[in-house]
Parts: structure tokens; sequence; C-alpha cells
């Protein structure tokens, strides 16, 4: 896989041209986990600013996944058995994987946005064990995804999921646990080593303390006891005084507020736009810099900023489409999208449990610094899982119902242009939908073109302006399609967004 290197030149000032098919359907893979063609031909036309408008609104409005039944349960009402309550535990967790997986594939860039979210503010359910906490770490995230960051981060840092996985359970008093003031500074929020000390560090442990009021561990809810708080003076950040809690995220916001934005902000550009912001030949730095002027002008809300990114002429220039690799969840729910194709939940599940296989597993990110991503992806045993599955995938889909695939490749084509009868142009087509910068040349498109005319044989594409092949009509279309898919599905091209 080629290593894309960030030549974006491109201003953050608005982009102002009407959309085309490939500029709507990159903003949908980078704003959610792609669309349907009638979504984004809908968007053709449009102006970026009408269209993330209407994302942003739709995000906005996105309702939480409903409160589960067990949603406040402990310890208490799993079954005293320790196989039993495995299976009760796993049978939660497989229900929520689900629900989840349908609010990331039906809310766009809400929980494109809580997802990444889950991989910022990181924990892992393997460590904490309790899907009661899981509810509300996930309630959490798809609450604050779009709102203020600073409200997020105070709220984020006492869920009982953040509290067990980062050790705040172990935080007594006069003997502090650093690990959660650690990550706070480190990954949460400054970035390694930016502005802050170890002595910071061990002073705002002690600000930190006494969130310890818990039955036996397991899956009890954690509250404050004042008791177990240290309440001598502390020096956080430059500022001394009886610090608790509360005072710790204010100080932190307050005398930090430069390299916070810069941080998030930092983190938000690789993730929407190149994964290469330390460029030498583009701008990245100076796109940052003014995503971070916004994020600290409007108080740290973060719908401003990624409003600002995706209207800008920097976010749909040339230089940012088709260079993000995508993550297992991209690989399969993309596709998803894109092609329309029925599923139900035994396929969702497949998907999540692939995606597991290929090191993305849903709420267990492999440890506190969460998916590095993009180069990680891809690795030659990760290539053979993505190309194994996704071969399952389409064929569960065509053995099911054949004539879905006939359905998206006329989706794709006029036919009142008469192009159904012209396999090179729908093949054309379907490739430069479901490929971001389509294939590398002409040779390649020839190979793609041949996979597509399958064994027909060729004097039914002949015929003047009258060929006995048509898409619309033919036995054999439906297997074309599903052939070409298959092979594109392979190509490097395929693992870009």
């Amino acid at each position: 896989m080629e290593y894309f290197v960030n030549c974006n030149t491109a201003p953050l000032a608005p982009y102002t041209t009407p959309l085309d098919r490939n500029r709507a359907a990159h903003l949908y893979r980078r704003l959610g986990f792609s669309a349907s063609v009638q979504t984004i031909d809908q968007a053709v036309g449009s102006t970026a600013e009408t269209i993330v408008n209407a994302i942003m609104s739709q995000a906005a409005s996105a309702p939480t996944i409903p409160k589960p039944e067990w949603a406040d349960w402990n310890n208490s009402n799993y079954p005293e058995d320790s196989t039993l309550r495995g299976q009760l535990k796993r049978k939660q967790e497989d229900d929520f994987s689900l629900a989840y997986a349908k609010s990331m594939l039906n809310n766009n860039l809400r929980d494109r946005m809580s997802f990444f979210w889950s991989n910022h503010f990181v924990t892992e359910l393997d460590i904490y064990q309790c899907t009661p906490f899981l509810y509300s770490y996930v309630n959490c995230l798809q609450r604050n995804s779009l709102g203020n960051f600073k409200t997020f981060t105070s709220e984020i840092g006492i869920t009982d999921a953040m509290l067990y996985y980062l050790d705040g359970v172990y935080n007594n008093g006069h003997n502090p646990n650093e690990n959660y003031a650690r990550e706070l500074y480190e990954l949460f929020t400054l970035g390694e080593g930016n502005n802050y000390t170890e002595e910071d560090i061990v002073e705002t442990a002690r600000a930190l303390s006494g969130y310890v009021e818990r039955g036996e561990l397991g899956c009890e809810q954690v509250t404050f006891d004042p008791e177990k708080h240290d309440t001598d003076s502390k020096t956080i950040l430059g500022q001394t005084g009886n610090w608790g809690y509360d005072d710790v995220i204010n100080i932190l916001f307050e005398q930090r507020s430069a390299e916070i934005a810069g941080f998030i902000c930092q983190k938000l550009y690789e993730f929407f736009v190149h994964p290469d912001s330390n460029d030498n030949a583009g701008n990245a730095q100076v796109i940052i810099s003014g995503m971070a002027a916004t994020f600290i002008a409007n108080d740290f809300e973060i719908a401003p900023v990624l409003s600002q990114l995706f209207k800008s002429q920097h976010f749909f220039d040339d230089e940012a489409i088709g260079v993000i690799i995508k993550s297992p969840y991209d690989f399969y729910f993309n596709i998803l999208k894109e092609s329309s194709f029925t599923y139900d939940d035994t396929v969702l599940a497949s998907l999540i449990n692939y995606s597991g296989l290929l090191s993305q597993r849903m709420f267990d990110p492999f440890d506190v610094a969460g998916w590095q991503r993009n180069r990680s992806w891809i690795n030659t045993n990760f290539m053979i899982g993505r190309w194994l599955t996704i071969e399952t995938i389409m064929e569960e889909f065509f053995n099911s119902d054949d004539e879905q695939f006939r359905a998206f490749g006329l989706s794709l084509v006029s036919v009142n242009e008469g192009n159904e009868s012209n396999p090179d142009v729908i093949a054309r087509a379907i490739i430069d939908f479901i490929l971001p910068k389509g294939l590398l040349n002409d040779s390649e498109y020839t190979k793609a073109y041949v996979i597509f005319r399958s064994d027909v044989q060729e004097q039914y594409y002949e015929g003047g302006s009258t060929p006995s092949w048509s898409l619309q009509t033919s036995m054999e279309g439906p297997t074309q399609v599903y052939l070409l898919l298959q092979y594109l599905a392979r190509q490097p091209e395929f693992q870009l967004k």
C-alpha cells in the first residue's frame, strides 16, 4: 500500500462549488459510514454548506440508544454461578453491540463521532467487565459527541467505566493513584509531554481522589466519599489551592486552552482529512491552527470546529480524497450503505465479529492509547482476512437475493440514455462509485471490464444501436455485478476512503 504524503495546500475557506458525485460520496464516507447511491445523488448539485448543515442537524437531534432493562443492574442482579453470570453478561454485550452498530449505520456523524471519542477517551470492557457501566459510558459518548469538550472531559472522567478502567476507584486520599491523572493530560487533553510536569500529575491525582466508595469489585457503581478525598493544598499547572475534581477541569481548560485546542484539533484533522498532519508539502498545521482558534473562540464547542472543517476547500481538495485506510468497521459498513443490500441482525453480528478478528473489537481497543488506525489496519494477515470475509459476505448477499446486485448496477447509470446496454459504462460507474479515486490507470480499468463482461459472448454486446445484452434484462446481469464487486474488493483502492 503506497503511503500518501499530505500535499494538500487548499485553505480553510468555504468550498462553494456544487458537489459532484465523487465529492458527495467523500463527504458521506468521512462524516458517517458512507451512504446509498440515492442519498449521495440527492446531494449532487447542492453546496457543502447545505449538506453539512443537514448532517450536523441530524446528528444533533439523533436519539441515544434506548436504556436497556439491565442499565442500572449491579452484582445482586446477576446469577451467583460464575458460568451463568458470564453467559448473561455476554448476551447483554452482544445485544448492546448490535444496538450500537445500528446507531453507527443509521446516525451518520453523531455515531461516527461517538465511535471516534471511544478511541480517545478509551476504556476496555474486558477490564471492567460490566455491561451497565458500558451502557452509561456509551450514553456519555453519544450525548457529548458534538457538544462541549470541557463538559465531555468532566463527565467521562467519573463514569464508572473510566473510574474502574484507569484505577480511579483506588485513588484514596493521601495514597493517590496517578493513573487517570496521567492519561487525562497525556492522552485526553494535552498530548504527551505538552506543558505539564510529573509534579502536576501527582498533585492532580490528589485532587481527583475520593471517588472510591463501592461494593465488592465487579458491577457496583462508584460514589464520592468526602472522607477519602485529599483536602490539603495542591499546586496544579501553577495554581495553588484545596482543589477537587471540578477545579482540576477548570484549571486545565483555563491554563492550557491553546494546548488542548491544538491537540484535539490535530486528532480531528488526522481522522477526518489526512493521517499525516506533520507534513512538509501541504499546510495541515495552518489548517489545524485555524480549527484550534475556532475551538477556543467557541468555548470548546466541538460542532463549530467540525462544521468549519467539513465545509472547507481543504476538506474537499483532491489531495484529501481516498487517502485514509478504512478501519474494519469502515470496510464492512461502507459496502452495506453503498450497496443498499438487505441485511439482518445475523449479518450485522458477523460483521462485528469480523471487525474484531481484524483487530477492531467493539468496546475493546487494545490499550489506553486506542487503535492507532490507518497503516496499522494493513498487514499480510489482516489483508487476507479482509479478502476472505468480504468474499463470504458478498456471497451471502448474492445467495439471499441476486437481483439486488442488478438493482445496484442500474442505480448508477442512466437507463434513459441506453447505458444499461453498455457493459463498460456500467462497470466504470460501479468502479468509480465504490472506489473513491477509481482504479490506477486505463490498464486496470480494462482488467475490471473483462471481469464484468464475464463469460458472456462478445456478440451479445455488439449489434450496433440494439445490442442484445442489457443489464436490465440479462440473466447473467446479477452475476456480472457480483463478480465485479468481488474483484474490486481485492484491489488496493478498495481499502481507501
